[in-house]
């Protein structure tokens, strides 16, 4: 039966991210379809409906887990030629998961808060029974253990459906990088949809899964959350277990999730945060109830946020930044303003820092985490008569172009005659940044920025220009320099003739192990408009 959120949109109509969510939360929809957002085109899911109500339509027997998957394995199966959000699919491992939560339920089991929630991984994040390769022929078919994070969405009840694709080794800003292939955004074909998490966001936003974990090094949960109008988190450094996520920057690496809803982003971040004795930078405090916070909206006072203070970064609005980016931000403030809060401008001289500093302390990171690829230990290895070639043989063919550059920039700044001048004096600005911030944080709940200067680039744009891409990342470094939490969620589409359509998203950072404050900002803003 077709119902009437289900009819057909006449020719030209758009609808706002609310009112796609309503259509693809409906029930009675059993197709997928092609929504006109504007001039472009993405499919919806038939069937895309949020954690709370997949969980509950199980617990409750209104459906089983094997036909959440089934449905959400026949999308991806639909989609995928077109979209390349994954790098590889486990659909016998799903349905095996699947039909387990349905036996347990049968058995009278209590079931877990995310019971038969489809789900994806990044493919530097390690799991038994497939292959991890971060995007990389280097790691081809290498497998291992359930990561931290993998175990605890599975016992939590997630059903797995497969890795996503990334830049290599989560070095890049576009998802152009991977060995893979070019995954698209959902938004617009033509468009990456961010990087290094574009697999995630990407599937997120096609409805092939309902969420999906990323990582963020410099921002690549939130640039790639924003460039496909969905919800990311970057948890506080130490939040969330980094036992089994492939390295590349160790000091800043951190697993976060994706979502179509700050609710859904939350109910995933309950499952996996959380002291790990496996991960030495794990962080052992308790972990805050991220879903009781979140206020239904007949529930909020007519001033909800009254008391609060957000502030936005001066250097975040600046030259550089597209004005529909600006605009957008601006217009999510004063709706802030209407829901009580106070906003301010505060500057931060040292912010601009943040990206060159960054561009020396992860590629030097990165030179030491991956010169254990070296054709010995792991994954794919190059035939040669002697050691040395062999070493040489398989990093030539097995790394890709922009790891090779970041590895070079790394060693070079790594050198005993370069090391005061570069590594030592960026870890420096990292302190003055990290110091400002916090400062800064003491007296607001939250920092304010644009989540990336412009939305989406077109594809290929910055393949050739990786300066201009590093300089796309100029909103997100410092908030991994400083070890912050931060959330990113849609605040609007841009109506610039060069990004005609695009989603644009807002970034709120927080105090260290905030993550519930932000979750509640973000939410409350979610729930009054139409983002």
């Amino acid at each position: 039966m077709i119902t009437d959120a289900c009819r057909p949109l006449p020719t030209g109509a758009t609808l706002s991210r609310n009112s796609i969510r309503k259509i693809q939360g409906n029930r009675a929809c059993s197709m997928t379809r092609s929504v006109s957002l504007g001039s472009s085109n993405r499919v919806v899911a038939a069937k895309a409906t949020s954690v709370r109500e997949i969980t509950e339509s199980i617990k409750k027997g209104e459906r089983s887990a094997l036909e959440v998957a089934e449905e959400y394995i026949a999308h991806i199966e639909s989609t995928e030629p077109t979209t390349k959000s994954f790098a590889l699919t486990d659909f016998e491992g799903a349905r095996a998961a699947a039909k387990a939560i349905d036996a347990a339920k049968a058995a009278g089991d209590e079931l877990g808060p995310l019971a038969g929630v489809p789900l994806a991984l990044k493919d530097n994040i390690v799991s038994k029974g497939s292959a991890t390769t971060c995007g990389s022929n280097i790691l081809h078919g290498y497998q291992q253990y359930d990561a931290t994070a993998t175990d605890r969405v599975r016992s939590a009840g997630a059903v797995v459906l497969g890795k996503t694709n990334m830049d290599e080794f989560g070095m890049g800003s576009t998802t152009e990088s991977s060995a893979y292939g070019v995954t698209v955004n959902p938004a617009d074909p033509t468009r990456v949809p961010g990087g290094s998490s574009g697999g995630s966001a990407a599937a997120v936003a096609a409805n092939e899964c309902v969420a999906a974990l990323g990582t963020d090094t410099g921002g690549s949960i939130r640039q790639p959350a924003s460039f496909c109008g969905v919800v990311g988190l970057k948890p506080t450094y130490g939040r969330v277990s980094r036992y089994g996520l492939v390295a590349y920057s160790s000091s800043l690496d951190v697993i976060g999730p994706m979502a179509q809803s700050v609710e859904d982003v939350a109910h995933v971040l309950q499952a996996i945060a959380g002291h790990d004795l496996k991960d030495a930078t794990s962080d052992s405090r308790a972990v805050d109830d991220y879903i009781s916070g979140l206020a239904r909206l007949d529930d909020f006072a007519s001033k909800p946020l009254a008391g609060k203070r957000l502030g936005v970064i001066t250097e975040t609005m600046g030259d550089g930044v597209e004005a529909s980016v600006k605009n957008s931000i601006q217009a999510a403030c004063k709706h802030y303003e209407s829901l009580g809060a106070e906003v301010v401008e505060i500057s931060l001289p040292s912010f601009k820092y943040g990206l060159p500093a960054y561009y020396i302390i992860a590629p030097s990171e990165a030179s030491s985490n991956l010169s254990r690829y070296n054709g010995v230990r792991y994954g794919s290895r190059a035939d040669a008569d002697e050691l040395a070639q062999m070493y040489k043989s398989t990093r030539q063919v097995g790394f890709g172009s922009e790891v090779k550059r970041r590895i070079l920039m790394g060693t070079y700044t790594l050198l005993a005659g370069y090391y005061d001048a570069y590594y030592k004096k960026a870890q420096q600005v990292r302190a003055v940044v990290r110091d400002e911030m916090n400062a800064a944080l003491r007296n607001v709940d939250a920092l304010v920025t644009p989540a990336a200067p412009t939305p989406a680039y077109s594809i290929g744009s910055k393949v050739n220009d990786p300066l201009s891409m590093y300089a796309g990342d100029l909103m997100t470094v410092n908030i991994n320099l400083a070890g912050l939490p931060a959330i990113v969620l849609p605040c609007g589409v841009s109506t610039s003739p060069a990004y005609a359509n695009l989603p644009i998203g807002i970034q709120l950072v927080g105090s260290s192990f905030s993550e519930a404050d932000l979750l509640q900002l973000a939410h409350t803003y979610e729930t009054t408009t139409d983002w």
